[in-house]
């Protein structure tokens, strides 16, 4: 047999990365497992060639050999897998959602999630001002400061106040909480089960954002929660009765 896949390089470039997905790409929907001879027969690569990643792709939980010494997909795979359907998913609800409450507010609209003490900036949706509050995709900040990361901290159990309040009414409005010179309000997001997903929030420069503005966007930031919540497959009517709540407080 040619080993079809076979280059110059040296096992440990980019040739060996290809020959090993070749190996994984090999496994069908329709196949629980493979032997040595159809991983061949399907990748045209030489038997000691797939034994030889077949352990690497083993170490990285990518592929398990069985008893009768036939192989299957790994456990790292599904995990990898959960990755990459939570990312792409998120996306793609969270984006459009965020895109409209920017619109209208005319401020920039953020979501976080919690990463132990602290919070990441996972998605990003710029104020159409020259001036704004400016955060970065990737950003990470303190937990415990700032509308976002209290509600995180709020529906995570934290206890005592302002978490306790921010649980009854689903969202919490900052002024100067972590940066003097910016305001914000949050609400949470949830998915299935009721499991935090993160904090929607909606922030800006505390000249132009201030209470009277952040007040006025709770419903709609509130709406956007309950329509990203259910989304992702969740009951939002807590997130509704919340956004009603306001009228009757106004």
């Amino acid at each position: 047999m040619t080993d079809t896949r076979t280059s110059p390089q040296s096992a440990d470039g980019v040739a060996a990365l290809d020959r090993a997905i070749a190996i994984l790409d090999a496994f069908t929907i329709a196949d629980r497992s493979l032997g040595l001879a159809e991983i061949a027969a399907r990748t045209g690569l030489y038997k000691s060639t797939i034994l030889r990643l077949a352990n690497s792709l083993m170490r990285g939980q990518l592929l398990e050999r069985l008893e009768d010494g036939r192989y299957r997909i790994g456990p790292a795979t599904f995990r990898l897998g959960a990755l990459y359907q939570r990312s792409v998913v998120a996306m793609d609800i969270l984006l459009p959602i965020m895109r409209d409450l920017s619109e209208r507010s005319w401020e920039s609209v953020a979501f976080y999630v919690r990463s132990g003490d602290v919070r990441t900036c996972l998605y990003r949706v710029e104020s159409k001002h020259p001036i704004r509050y400016t955060i970065r995709e990737g950003d990470v900040l303190p937990l415990l400061v700032g509308s976002g990361g209290r509600v995180l901290a709020a529906f995570s159990g934290e206890e005592g106040e302002p978490y306790e309040t921010i649980r009854k009414t689903y969202s919490y409005i900052s002024i100067g909480d972590r940066d003097p010179q910016t305001a914000g309000i949050s609400a949470p997001i949830f998915g299935p089960g009721r499991t935090l997903l993160g904090a929607l929030t909606l922030a800006g420069p505390n000249t132009r954002v201030d209470a009277a503005f952040l007040t006025r966007m709770k419903r709609p930031l509130l709406e956007a929660a309950a329509r990203a919540t259910r989304a992702f497959g969740e009951d939002a009517s807590m997130l509704d009765a919340a956004s009603l709540d306001t009228d009757a407080a106004d």
